[in-house]
């Protein structure tokens, strides 16, 4: 191959129209509906009603504990359904409808509806891709998207470059809310409340203090989705009747929430310490006066401080998503960048797709920093294909705890060498945790069986124990309810990186930003 030829190749592949890599989709005369509105607003309840009337549809959720909880609604409704997540399937062969996370979805897959929920995180980071391609892609008649109003030029720009029909469907919220004008102590808050921080310790000592006077049900990020829906069933059946959460009720929980409290106004995004924006305050915000159980919602704060800055952002302009929008690159991208930059070394190719893809229309190439991390881990690991690389930066693992670090690369490793990997637990569980460093070992051995079923999805025959997997799960699972439950649970101070107070990791990003420019 001349130079020449090796250019106009490279250049072709480095322009892309996305829309040309999904033909299924691009053979039906689709039409787009944005259902936009607030949370409580009805929207999605709307569009499930949509999809339930289809002869054939799909549903595809930002979470897995959204792709269950629709899937059991469905079920509940007489609609035959199956469920398919990274980690798991229930195939019902006679049946039309999916619930999916969004990930996970099938471009092959013909329906008469197909519903995405949650449009707005076409702006997140890591995950942002995932919507632009169900949204491009989803080989449905009808195409309904969910999401909030700051999405709607997003989804407009999408279509118009699509070229397709765009229907907007705008709902108002069902019930108003309050701002009180007064801060709310701790010591005086009243059933049906929900007090909201930004970080597990402060959360487990928040519920450690209340549990003195209340039953609490506790919510944050690094519970599973079973242990975040047991909890949130409490609080809605009465079991408990305070909740302490993370901004992990933002989306998806639907619970009673009378009055909801900040506990602060900032939090860290894992940069910095920054105070709460908008766009945080008002989709939180949100969760207060649920349809159905309430007149109204009440939002306020526990400190004079953290409610002035609640109430003069609540009111505010919402920050509108603007494009570019990223796209990820595909397998066969990945594959056929290596052969014309003559390498294997997947960080190169991540790194120059971010730097030299093109797309037409308003997308840019992702920089997915989480992947590149991944395969900086694994590229001197010559024995594996560049597909299979690519496969395994795509798991689900949080480097920063050293427990699923050390099983990713058991199961990396079993995978080079062909052996098979029986499930093994990695720690003891009594009845309850008597400290948070307990908690926090239980909620990564469930990340590490979420691990384990993720790989075993994709290679069954080298991971054969899902369903042992899985009956773990449910045991540490009920482990971690109970301990939430308990009184004795003991708040200590954290060990782990990601753990450490705003002040100690901004000192420490400082000190290796120090150390980069020094060498």
């Amino acid at each position: 191959m001349n130079n020449q030829t090796w250019q106009d190749k490279l250049h072709a592949l480095l322009n892309c129209d996305l829309k040309s890599l999904y033909p299924v989709a691009r053979e039906q005369k689709r039409k787009l509906y944005f259902f936009v509105g607030p949370t409580n607003s009805g929207k999605t309840y709307a569009a499930m009603q949509e999809l339930m009337e289809a002869d054939c549809g799909v549903y595809l959720a930002p979470l897995r504990l959204l792709a269950l909880e629709n899937y059991e609604y469905l079920i509940s409704k007489e609609v035959a359904t199956s469920l398919i997540t990274g980690e798991e399937e229930k195939i019902d062969e006679d049946a039309g409808h999916i619930c999916s996370t969004i990930e996970m979805v099938n471009f092959n897959y013909e329906s008469d509806v197909c519903v995405i929920d949650e449009v707005q995180m076409v702006e997140d980071v890591d995950r942002g891709w995932a919507w632009v391609n169900a949204i491009v892609g989803a080989p449905a008649s009808k195409v309904i998207m969910t999401g909030s109003v700051n999405a709607l030029d997003a989804i407009k720009k999408i279509a118009e470059y699509l070229d397709e029909d765009l229907e907007v469907v705008k709902f108002k919220r069902k019930n108003p809310l309050e701002i009180l004008h007064q801060a709310t102590p701790l010591a005086e808050i009243s059933r049906g409340t929900a007090l909201i921080a930004f970080s597990r310790s402060e959360v487990l000592k928040i519920k450690n203090r209340l549990s003195k006077q209340h039953k609490v049900s506790v919510i944050y990020g690094n519970l599973s989705p079973e242990v975040r829906k047991e909890e949130a069933r409490r609080f809605r059946e009465g079991e408990s009747s305070v909740l302490v959460a993370t901004d992990a009720i933002a989306m998806g929980l639907n619970l009673p929430i009378k009055t909801l409290l900040f506990t602060t106004d900032s939090k860290f995004d894992g940069i910095s310490n920054r105070p709460l924006t908008p766009n945080e305050i008002i989709q939180i915000a949100g969760r207060a006066g649920r349809y159905g159980h309430h007149d109204n919602g009440y939002i306020g704060a526990t400190s004079k401080k953290v409610l002035r800055h609640i109430q003069s952002e609540f009111h505010a302009s919402l920050h509108t998503i603007k494009p570019p929008f990223a796209v990820k690159a595909s397998t066969a991208q990945i594959l056929s960048l290596s052969e014309h930059l003559k390498t294997q070394n997947l960080y190169k190719i991540l790194d120059y797709f971010s730097r030299h893809m093109n797309f037409t229309g308003p997308f840019v190439s992702a920089n997915i920093g989480y992947m590149k991390e991944l395969a900086k881990l694994i590229d001197d690991k010559k024995e594996l294909t560049l597909e299979d690389k690519y496969m395994l930066v795509q798991a689900p693992v949080n480097t920063r705890s050293p427990l699923i670090k050390r099983a990713y690369f058991h199961y990396v490793n079993a995978i080079i060498n062909g052996k098979v990997v029986k499930y093994k637990p990695s720690i003891t569980i009594s009845k309850t945790a008597r400290s948070e460093k307990e908690m926090l070992q239980a909620e990564d051995e469930v990340k590490k069986i979420s691990l384990y079923l993720w790989i075993a999805y994709k290679l069954p025959e080298l991971f054969p124990d899902g369903a042992i997997a899985e009956a773990s799960r449910s045991r540490v699972n009920h482990f971690c309810q109970n301990s939430l439950k308990s009184k004795k649970l003991m708040v200590q101070k954290p060990k782990r990186e990601h753990e450490k107070s705003y002040k100690d990791r901004d000192r420490d990003k400082s000190h290796r930003r120090s150390r980069r420019r020094h060498r």
